[in-house]
Parts: C-alpha cells; structure tokens; sequence
C-alpha cells in the first residue's frame, strides 16, 4: 500500500470523505484547509485521511475512512500510523481525533493507536448536522475527543 498527498489536480475523494463524515457541507467547511492524504491498492485508491492544523503544534485527523471492500485488513491502522508520522513531520507535538460515540470499532482502533480520550462534546452531530446518525443501532451523539502526545 502506498499513501501519498492528494495532488492539486486531482479530484476531491469525496465518496471516501462521506463514508466517515455524511455531511458535505461540513466536509467543504475544513477540506480546503486541509492537507489530504490518500492510500492506494495497485493504482486504487482504497482510503484517505485529512490533516489540519487546529492549535500551534497540534493537527487534528479531521476524516479518516477506508472503503468499505477493504475494512477490516489494517489499512485504517496503517493510515493512523501515517497520520502520526506526517504530524510529527509538520513539528506537532500532538495530535488529535474525533468520533461518534456510536462508532465503537473507530474508538477502539484509536485507543489502540495510542490516543486518549481528553473530552466530551455532548449533542454536537445533533446540533451540525441536520439528519440523525445511526451506526449499529446507537444514535451518534456525542463527539469523543482523543489525543495523542507526539
């Protein structure tokens, strides 16, 4: 697997961007801001992960997704693990992450990762966006924040 930046010239992966964020108003809101990375199988792209900067010395992975034929192999792992390293690149000496309370596999994998939970926002996916999430039969609600210490 080879994960390399989005080039100018291509097209914003935004099937992969909705698997994670199902909003595309919000995904406009941090996307050009971002720095996106993009992972590929043979010469298809199979996942991706966007960076921004939120703090000095602090990037947040704003959207991370792997399509869903290739869930389930370590690519999410791998994408984190590259996330990390491109943070620690940029001269950040932290980095962070969001999920849905409802994506149990998401909070694991990043605990896994290293990540620590640091906060709650209670009710934030009700008040940004304007359809109800439902992942495994739990409503998202809450954004769970995560850092990890670089």
């Amino acid at each position: 697997m080879n994960i390399t930046l989005l080039d100018k010239n291509q097209d914003i992966p935004y099937e992969l961007l909705l698997l994670a964020d199902p909003s595309k108003s919000v995904i406009e809101s941090y996307i050009h801001r971002g720095i996106c990375y993009l992972a590929y199988h043979d010469s298809y792209i199979v996942g991706q992960f966007v960076l921004i900067h939120t703090h000095p010395q602090t990037l947040e992975i704003v959207n991370i997704a792997v399509k869903e034929a290739y869930q389930g192999k370590g690519i999410g792992r791998k994408l984190i693990i590259k996330a990390i390293e491109e943070a620690k690149l940029l001269k950040a000496t932290s980095i962070e992450i969001g999920t849905g309370n409802s994506s149990i596999q998401q909070l694991g994998l990043y605990q896994k990762c290293g990540f620590r939970i640091t906060g709650i926002d209670v009710d934030f996916f009700i008040r940004n966006y304007e359809e109800e999430i439902f992942e495994d039969g739990i409503q998202c609600k809450d954004m769970i924040r995560l850092r990890r210490d670089l």
